[in-house]
């Protein structure tokens, strides 16, 4: 996955050296900054006005056997200036941070927030939000990964290629994306916010080839981007957690070992050559996280997003089959019983991680389906009026400073079972089933209802017992149907973080980061397909 992606990766910003990378914007001349553009916004008439000043760093290092590919590192810095002015939005953004510049892009906003104001039919609601004063937040990491020496990135990346290359891999290319977004928000209603955003993701792709037959089969690292520092790299001293046994799958927590997941994709690639092709059928799925976190966040995470459910994504991302009329009172029964979703922007080393959202509203937890039903939507400031609700959710996200901000996903996660129940256990209970780790091809249609998915590794359970890998192996089902045949979850002791650095949303298209937690759980009679065979 992370290969495919590569040549679509957002680099934007401005090619940097490495030692450049480092430090942090000052502050007390922030504060002098967004208040020209505060004050100059109010003198043109605007009712309200945020301000936000950012500083992004990207550093992408990607390797491939034995030889390094490519170093980017890019640094982009601006303001984006939000206002509203008759009761329309408007908005401008400037590369120019000087007093002037910021005060001239304030009152652009202005004049393009009247213009607009003439063909809006209904104001803008926003929600009230106190002003916080001068407060700051960071994510709390060990090692800050842009002042640790390229070098030492690099050599991590060559020593799992080589252990990989080791095990009979034929090909394998790795990657270390890291990210620092120094953001300072400042607003008319009394904020002045400093937060300082960390992200890393480690990961790789093995090939292995079976020379007579020309067939190859990949595995792709089971590593999950994470909102910490160089630490998440550092070892594994309680990080590791075993998968089913015999299996060799790894889940990893709070660290990542990143040249033993290569020694074992080599391995388990090199298995999926010979491994038994699925027979088509009904099976017990038991989901392992780093799987389940692309379903939670395709089936529910975009279902629950308020703007997508109102139509306004219709254009672009389609709407959802969560509409109001199954929500407040309803019943709508989205799962089981055991399904309980929440949302939660400030969930410890999770991507989409911040003290306050780019509207300044101060994070939170809140439920999206409380057992099984359907309660809340994903809202901003100007939407929550909608659910009769007058408080932001705090899920208010722009990807750069000249980009606008709006409701973007926060984390989106499925909570643990309450009792003690292990993977092991799990796997005892299940007669006909598939084990399924990591992230595969999928498809989902426009209402977030009917969906495939494939996954990267596959192990056929029988009579509560691994009997060995599968190949071939996706599973269909619509969104309620899947959920509400969801039967055991493990506890916390298996819960883990799945991520994605690029979810891609609004016109023009943004990015941003998001994870989504869970434990390994299982999902009754669910229909498996061949997708090896021609139909």
């Amino acid at each position: 996955m992370g290969a495919m992606m590569m040549p679509a990766i957002p680099v934007t910003g401005n090619p940097v050296a490495p030692e450049a990378m480092t430090g942090r914007m000052d502050a007390v001349v922030n504060k002098r900054l967004a208040d020209a553009a505060l004050n100059a916004a109010r003198s043109k008439g605007a009712t309200y006005t945020d301000v936000r000043i950012g500083r992004y760093l990207n550093q992408f290092i990607i390797t491939r056997e034995k030889q390094v590919q490519n170093i980017v590192n890019t640094e982009s810095f601006g303001v984006g200036v939000r206002v509203l002015a008759n009761g329309t939005w408007g908005f401008a953004a400037t590369s120019d941070v000087t007093e002037t510049g910021i005060a001239r892009a304030a009152e652009q906003a202005v004049a393009i927030a009247k213009a607009n104001s003439k063909i809006q039919k209904d104001p803008v609601k926003l929600a009230p939000q106190k002003g916080y004063g001068e407060v700051s937040w960071k994510t709390p990491i060990v090692k800050n990964a842009f002042q640790v020496p390229v070098a030492e990135k690099v050599d991590l990346l060559l020593r799992a290629n080589a252990k990989a290359l080791e095990g009979g891999a034929n090909f394998v290319n790795s990657q270390l994306f890291q990210i620092n977004e120094q953001k300072y928000f400042a607003s008319t209603d009394g904020s002045y916010i400093d937060q300082d955003v960390h992200r890393i993701w480690p990961n790789f792709s093995v090939t292995c080839i079976d020379r007579q037959t020309g067939k190859f089969r990949t595995r792709q690292a089971l590593s999950a981007p994470r909102g910490m520092g160089y630490e998440y790299l550092d070892g594994r001293p309680d990080g590791k957690i075993a998968g089913p046994t015999g299996t060799g799958i790894n889940g990893y927590k709070d660290s990542y070992d990143m040249v033993e997941d290569a020694a074992a994709a080599a391995k388990q690639a090199k298995e999926k050559l010979t491994a038994k092709s699925v027979e088509p059928g009904k099976y017990t799925l038991v989901l392992d996280p780093d799987h389940l976190g692309l379903t939670i966040h395709e089936s529910i995470g975009h279902a629950t997003e308020l703007d997508r459910v109102l139509g306004y994504e219709a254009n672009y991302a389609g709407t959802s089959f969560a509409t109001l009329d199954k929500w407040q009172g309803k019943n709508f029964q989205y799962g089981s019983k055991i399904v309980n979703i929440f949302a939660d922007k400030t969930q410890p080393g999770s991507l989409g991680a911040v003290g306050y959202d780019d509207e300044g509203v101060k994070t939170k937890r809140w439920d999206l389906i409380k057992e099984g039903v359907l309660v809340n939507y994903q809202a901003t400031r100007d939407q929550v009026h909608v659910l009769g609700e007058n408080e932001s959710h705090g899920c208010c996200y722009a990807d750069n400073w000249s980009s606008v901000q709006f409701q973007r996903m926060p984390n989106v996660s499925l909570a643990p079972g309450q009792a003690k129940y292990s993977v092991d256990d799990m796997v005892k209970d299940v007669d006909k089933g598939i084990y399924i780790a990591g992230r595969g091809s999928f498809s989902i249609d426009q209402q977030r209802y009917n969906f495939q998915f494939g996954g990267t590794l596959f192990y056929e359970i029988q009579g509560g017992k691994i009997v060995g890998p599968m190949e071939d192996v996706a599973y269909q089902s619509n969104t309620q149907e899947f959920w509400n045949s969801c039967s055991r979850i493990c506890d916390e002791s298996d819960y883990r973080l799945f991520g994605s650095f690029f979810d891609g949303k609004g016109q023009p298209g943004q990015v941003s980061a998001v994870s989504h937690g869970s434990a390994t759980t299982r999902f009754d009679n669910i229909n498996v397909i061949n997708t090896a065979r021609k139909i």
